[in-house]
């Protein structure tokens, strides 16, 4: 009998050759660091799009798990990303305000308010996104009590949605690349840099549609 043989995997992208996503690579220039926490099982998910994320924002880290150890969480959270950046002077956590009452019944602890004048300046920001379903993230978020105690930022104005190749139960619900974009051109006040990211993205939602013909 012969021996099964793994398909091959593209080294930076982590998929089957067959469906790589390097070709929706798309550095672009931003100011607010970002650290992104992708639940496990998001990690094989095809449609996932945390990695083309991570791999198109210079300034980003990506950390795997759903209860992350205190020392490595707190790293993720306020040491330098690299031996070149200084620490970042004020984390945020990418997070929607919950009302005080289900904080309360979900067992989370109320986030400091956040300060707008800690806002000012981009660069001395660090952005805490979580990868994960909505269900997910909420477990991530009750499992890690130093994240309940980050200043959250909330989205506003928000388009629909163009991932249609994941079920979301409101126009409004973005993936992973799409809501850190607009989190970031919120932050930084500049939407348009982040379009050539944003068109990328269509293209791998495109791709993986195929797939599915």
């Amino acid at each position: 009998m012969p021996l099964l043989t793994r398909r091959l995997r593209c080294a930076v992208c982590l998929r089957a050759q067959s469906s790589c996503i390097c070709q929706w690579i798309t550095p672009v220039a931003h100011r607010v660091e970002v650290v992104l926490l992708q639940h496990p099982l998001e990690v094989a998910h095809a449609k996932g799009s945390a990695r083309l994320l991570h791999l198109s924002l210079p300034h980003s880290a990506l950390a795997v798990g759903e209860v992350f150890a205190e020392v490595v969480l707190q790293a993720l959270i306020s040491a330098p990303l690299d031996s070149q950046t200084p620490p970042p002077k004020y984390t945020i956590l990418l997070y929607p305000d919950s009302p005080p009452n289900q904080a309360q019944a979900l067992g989370l602890a109320a986030p400091p308010a956040l300060a707008s004048e800690r806002l000012r300046e981009p660069s001395e920001l660090r952005l805490i996104v979580l990868d994960g379903t909505w269900r997910k993230s909420r477990k991530m978020l009750y499992l890690n009590p130093l994240l309940q105690h980050l200043p959250r930022l909330t989205l506003r104005d928000l388009p629909a949605s163009g991932y249609r190749i994941r079920k979301a139960h409101k126009p409004d619900q973005l993936s992973t690349l799409e809501a850190t974009c607009a989190a970031l051109a919120q932050l930084e006040g500049d939407a348009e840099r982040f379009a050539p990211l944003l068109r990328a993205f269509d293209g791998f939602v495109a791709q993986q549609s195929a797939y599915r013909v």
